[in-house]
Order: C-alpha cells, then sequence, then structure tokens
C-alpha cells in the first residue's frame, strides 16, 4: 500500500469504531488527555489491519501448516489489542501526563512556566517542554509572544499553523529559522531547540521559571542618522543579543500660565532599548550628558535624541526621546550583527500569519485619500471546529468593574479577545447589550447598534432595543425602561441577580420593589445615592423606580407580577451572543453610520481617536480590528473607519468602544499597543480554541 492507501485504511478503522480522533493542534489541553490516548490506540489497530492484509495476500503462497499458525497469531494479537484498548477507554478518569497531538506526532507535555530569566533577568513569558516523540530529548518552546517582546526575534508571514519562520540577525529571505508550531490552552508555542543548539544558548528550568544564558555579547558602536522618513538608531553588535523595545508612559506637563505655539506639541515620548550585551567603554563616556543636555534634549519636542546610556554586566538600556507621532519599527541584520532602530510615522510591520486554524492575524495599512491607517486585525472563521466565540466581562460575580484587557483574557484562558462595549468608567457599569449562552446579562440602551451571533457561525448586526414589560394580576402593563444597567433614565429600572447580590441606588430617592416568587414583597426607599446596597433575591428581582413616584401605587405589596419581553428587531432574540456598541458602521456594504440617532453626542461624532470595531465578510468570517493614528496624525474619525472596514471587504460593521480602551490581544500579547497605554475595560469579545463552557 502506498501512504494514501494507509491513510484511508486508518480512517476505516477509526470510523468503523466510532471512536472520536482529535488530531487539530488546538486540542490540547488536559481536558482531551483520554481523547489523544485513543489516537495511540487506533494507530496500533491500524497497523495490525495492514499487516492483516498483507498476510491476506500472501496466504495463497503459503503451506497450509504455516497459514494456521499465522491465523492463531492473528487470533492472539485481535485479542491482546482489543484488551489493551479497553485499558485505554477514552472515559477513563485516571491521571496521565497529557499527550499533546499534532498532525505529525504527539508529545508528551512535561513542564510549564510563565516567567523567563534572560541571563539572570526575569521577565513574564510563557514556555513549555516536552518529550520528542521521534527521538530521545526534550524540546523547549516560547510562545510567539515571549519571542518577540522578550528574546526580539522578528515573525515572518505563514500560511502553515504548524511552522513559523522567523528572522533574527539573520536575512529573511535566504537564511530565515523555521520553527515547529503548536497550541496548548490559550498559548502558540514555537520550538527553539535546535534555534538555541546552533546559536549556543544554555537552557534550564527551575519551577516555574525559564533560563536562558547565552554567551556574552558586546556593543561596539552605536550610530545616528538621518533617513528620508526620520531618525535611525544603529547598534553594532559582535554577536547576536536579546533585545527588547518598550514605550514608558507620557508625563503629564502642568500648563504654562502664559502659553506658546510650543504648548500645543504633544511631549515627547521616552522609550527603552534594552539589549543583553556590554557596552565597550568608550560608548558609555560618549552617552553621559550633563543635566543640561538632558534638560535641553528632553524639550526639544522634535528632535530625537538619546538621552542616557545605562550599563550593567552584560546588559545595556538606551534612553530615546522621540517626538510624538513616531515610533521605534526595530530590525536586525547580519554581516556585521546590528540591531537596527528607525523612528518613523508608519512603523507598524505588515503581517499575515496563519496563527491558528480559523484564526489569522493581519496587519496592514488602509489608506483613505492621502491617509494612511495602520490596521491591526484578526480574521476568524467561526465555523472551526473547537472554536468558539463569547461575549467576556471584567468579574464573573457582577457586572460592576473593570480590568486590562490582558488580563480578563489570560484569567478566562481566551486565545484571542478585543474590548467590547461602552461603559460608565466612575461607577465602572455596563452601558450596552451582554447577552452570552441565551441569559441576558445587561440590556441594551439608545436603540444602539449590536452585533449578535449562535455557535454555528451566523451573524446578525443591527441596532437593538430589548422591550420589557411588567403584567400586573390585574393586568396592567407597565414599560421597563433598562435591565441590568448603569444607564439611568425615568421610568422602572430591571435588576437580577446576574446583576450582583446587591443593587445601590444610581439616584437620589429611588424605590426599590423587591419581588420574590414573582409577588411584590417590600416596597423601600432607596434614600441618598450610593449609600445603601439592597439585596438582590435568589428567586426574584428588585425594580428600580426613578423619578416615577406615581407608579409606586400601581405595584402595591402582595401584587402577582410577571415579566415579558421581546427585542427589536425580532430576530435577535434567537442569537445566545449579543453584545453592544455602536454606533452602526455598515449593513449590506453601505456605510448606515448615525451617530445622533443612536444617543451619541455631537463631540463624540466629530472625535478622532483610536477605534474598535468589528465586522462579518462575505464569507461569514469575523473581521475583528484594532486602528490607531494615521501616520503623521491622529486616530480615525467614525466616518473613517467605516470606510476602513468597507475596504476591508466586510458587509457589516459595528463600532465598539474606542480611544485608551482600544487593545487586541492574542496568544499572551497586546497586538496593537503597550500594555503601559492600554486603559482598563469592562467587557469584550473574545475567541477560545477549545470548547468553552
Amino acid at each position: 500500500m502506498n501512504s494514501e492507501e494507509i491513510k484511508q485504511t486508518q480512517q476505516k478503522t477509526w470510523r468503523a469504531n466510532q471512536i472520536p480522533v482529535v488530531s487539530s493542534l488546538k486540542y490540547q489541553s488536559s481536558f482531551y488527555q483520554p481523547v489523544c490516548g485513543i489516537r495511540c490506540w487506533c494507530s496500533a489497530r491500524s497497523r495490525f489491519s495492514l499487516e492483516s492484509t498483507i498476510l491476506r495476500t500472501r496466504a495463497l503462497l503459503m503451506p497450509r501448516s504455516v497459514l494456521v499458525s499465522l491465523l492463531t497469531m492473528a487470533l492472539w494479537l485481535t485479542t491482546t489489542i482489543n484488551s489493551n484498548a479497553q485499558q485505554s477507554s477514552p472515559f477513563s478518569k485516571s491521571a496521565a501526563t497529557p499527550i499533546l497531538t499534532s498532525q505529525k506526532s504527539a508529545r508528551r507535555l512535561l513542564a510549564t512556566g510563565t516567567q523567563i530569566a534572560l541571563n539572570h533577568r526575569t521577565l513574564p513569558g510563557a514556555w513549555s517542554q516536552w518529550q520528542q516523540p521521534t527521538k530521545a530529548g526534550m524540546a523547549t518552546a516560547i510562545s510567539d509572544a515571549g519571542l518577540m517582546q522578550l528574546l526580539g526575534i522578528e515573525l515572518l508571514n505563514t500560511k502553515d499553523v504548524t511552522k513559523q519562520s522567523v528572522q533574527w540577525f539573520s536575512e529573511p529571505t535566504t537564511s530565515a529559522f523555521t520553527l515547529d508550531a503548536w497550541h496548548h490552552n490559550s498559548y502558540r508555542y514555537l520550538d527553539i531547540t535546535q534555534l538555541a543548539t546552533k546559536l549556543g544558548w544554555q537552557i534550564q528550568t527551575n519551577g516555574n521559571t525559564l533560563h536562558i544564558s547565552t554567551p556574552p555579547a558586546t556593543i561596539k558602536n552605536i550610530r545616528q542618522g538621518k533617513q528620508a522618513w526620520g531618525d535611525r538608531l544603529v547598534i553594532d553588535l559582535d554577536r547576536p543579543a536579546f533585545w527588547q523595545v518598550t514605550s514608558q508612559p507620557i508625563p503629564v506637563q502642568p500648563k504654562s500660565p502664559t502659553p506658546t505655539d510650543d504648548d500645543d506639541q504633544p511631549p515627547n515620548q521616552e522609550w527603552l532599548i534594552t539589549i543583553d550585551a556590554t557596552p565597550e567603554r568608550s560608548l558609555v563616556e560618549r552617552f553621559q550628558p550633563t543635566l543640561a543636555e538632558q534638560l535641553a534634549s528632553a524639550q526639544d519636542k522634535k528632535q530625537t535624541s538619546v538621552l542616557q546610556l545605562e550599563s550593567a554586566p552584560n546588559l545595556t538600556t538606551i534612553r530615546l526621546s522621540v517626538p510624538a507621532g513616531l515610533s521605534p519599527r526595530p530590525s536586525t541584520l547580519p554581516n556585521p550583527n546590528r540591531l537596527v532602530i528607525d523612528l518613523r510615522p508608519d512603523a507598524m510591520v505588515e503581517r499575515d500569519i496563519q496563527w491558528a486554524p480559523g484564526v489569522r492575524w493581519r496587519q496592514q495599512f488602509v489608506t483613505l485619500g492621502d491617509s494612511r491607517f495602520p490596521v491591526v486585525l484578526l480574521e476568524v472563521n467561526p465555523r472551526t471546529t473547537g472554536l468558539a466565540l463569547k461575549p467576556i466581562s471584567s468579574t464573573t460575580s457582577s457586572l460592576t468593574g473593570t480590568a486590562p484587557i490582558l488580563t480578563i483574557a489570560q484569567q478566562l484562558n481566551a486565545a484571542a479577545a478585543i474590548n467590547g462595549g461602552f461603559f460608565n468608567r466612575k461607577n465602572q457599569l455596563p452601558l450596552g447589550a451582554i447577552r452570552r449562552d441565551g441569559q441576558w446579562l445587561s440590556g441594551p440602551i439608545l436603540n444602539r447598534g449590536a452585533i449578535a451571533w449562535n455557535d454555528a457561525g451566523k451573524f446578525r448586526f443591527g441596532r437593538l432595543q430589548l422591550q420589557e414589560t411588567i403584567i400586573t394580576s390585574s393586568g396592567q402593563r407597565l414599560p421597563v425602561v433598562t435591565f441590568n444597567s448603569g444607564y439611568v433614565q425615568p421610568g422602572i429600572a430591571h435588576y437580577t441577580n446576574t446583576w450582583g447580590a446587591t443593587y445601590t441606588p444610581l439616584i437620589d430617592n429611588e424605590i426599590i420593589v423587591v419581588v420574590q416568587n414573582n409577588q411584590i414583597t417590600g416596597q423601600i426607599p432607596g434614600g441618598v445615592a450610593g449609600e445603601t446596597s439592597f439585596p438582590i433575591p435568589a428567586n426574584g428581582f428588585l425594580l428600580a423606580l426613578r423619578a416615577s413616584p406615581q407608579v409606586a401605587s400601581l405595584l402595591p405589596v402582595g401584587t402577582i407580577i410577571r415579566i415579558e419581553n421581546a427585542t427589536n428587531p425580532a430576530d435577535f432574540a434567537s442569537y445566545p451572543h449579543i453584545l453592544g456598541g455602536g454606533p452602526l458602521l455598515l449593513q449590506n456594504r453601505q456605510i448606515v453610520l448615525n451617530a445622533q440617532a443612536e444617543g451619541f453626542s455631537e463631540a463624540f461624532s466629530r472625535q478622532k481617536a483610536a477605534r474598535s470595531a468589528i465586522g462579518v465578510t462575505p464569507t461569514g468570517n469575523l473581521l475583528i480590528a484594532a486602528v490607531h493614528n494615521r501616520a503623521n496624525g491622529v486616530g480615525p474619525s467614525l466616518t473613517e473607519i467605516a470606510q476602513i472596514m468597507q475596504h476591508l471587504g466586510c458587509v457589516d460593521a459595528l463600532n465598539l468602544d474606542g480611544g485608551s480602551s482600544t487593545s487586541l490581544f492574542l496568544g499572551g500579547q497586546l497586538l496593537d499597543r503597550s500594555p503601559r497605554t492600554a486603559a482598563r475595560i469592562h467587557n469584550g469579545l473574545a475567541i477560545f480554541l477549545e470548547p468553552h463552557t
């Protein structure tokens, strides 16, 4: 048999035994250990099936006595394999070392951790080690985020989820390294075993920490130059070395009592370049400016300057003062080894990486007129087996609270996430629709735009209302204006224990109506806003009557009530997941932007800022995008983000919360900005690469 015939024989054997076989990279958590064990058993049985086929073809050529012996042996082997299969049942609850599968081989996970020590300097980073399936010894892998952010390794474009080409002090077109890639939990790991051997790295583990030691490197020179697009800094090294580039928060400058034209210019931003190398003594002396020189450099808002060079054993930190609108674009070159830092208005590196089955990471510039916008996006195929899309929030016990998207996604073990709808930053309460697994967590407000979807990968975009009505035993019908919302307006607000254990009045003089088992059991004055918390009954809910004292007389204690609800449009009710944002950008490929109709202010409508947006393509794929400042300018307007989503090929699209909230997470990292500059958010949309409940 050829390889294709063998593969078909294996598939027939698996189907005949009705055993699910998981070979996809995204099924690699301990939850799938029994399934991976079955793969090994199926492979053994398939090999036996092949051997039996070969025996049958040769049977006619064998003596009768030999044939009887072989048949006896085959019968014994069948009994043995069936016995072993029962011992390795996929439903066995015995805890074994996880076996992680790829399309080519099985890996036995040995250790994982969340800290990486580079030459004795400990930094946060995900790593793993496993037993190599085809040869003796261990393999070591680091998350792709760790390779980029900690080691300075550049990821190149790839269409293969099992391979990742990288560039590190090498020619990207002729001598790029290719690393094996696989997924475990929410991370994409890249195998550095052969790379470490080639470059002379020493690797050890100690508990949660992976230690990597490299041969000592020396910085030979630092050169500054001018290019057509901006400044360039070249750092000459005697050998490759790890490096990191990080931004520092911009200090708040006090306003001058006598403002000048220069005060309109935003201050320079400080960037740190950290290199695992020792500078030559002459460099340290050259880059030790006087205090007066440092102050002059910091105040020059148009000039890039090296503020200071700090040195420690095998570690150098270079402080750069970079004018607003410019960012570093680092790269490395070989022969001689150089770290090049270009300060550019268009510093983003364009990428196209098939990050996981069903998840494609893209970075590209979109041109509108004379403006070039950097777009970082994920293209998600929601029909991919094992991939799930869910709304997420910062806390699980209540709807009050905020946290960075990086923290929320990692706590929930999400592979990817983007910030979602609006919220009140002061009291940290939601201001828009959140529905998960068929349950409303918070209702929509102001007829704002929302996205709805089901687990089959079908999406619906539109402006959304949730219409709730209280019906009393006497037939009285009373409208409910909000459900589990931080948005305040006159009328009846409805709060369930999904809101939290208690409800605290949002305005003065609310009347709190307590409902248990569909019967009103109390009416309590709410008093001063924010002072008293009222328990939400587990077998009922609360109604908050705001600026409507006359309604209280229609809801006396003892009244039996029920609540009906419906969505407008009606078909939104059939979708288990909904996330609100606004304004709606596109429907049927046409721009339908109307911020005022969705209750947004005129100032919000005119604002230009970083934007988060979500849309669906004609093929049914989801685009999740973050867009920041255009080259030499500010972020997009609402009209421009609608045009950008249209340019990307979206049929329907929705704007999400933006500005400092805009943040796109993938595999342990923020793709679009430094975590230092990302604000805390209330809710978002997450992508899980394993069935998630």
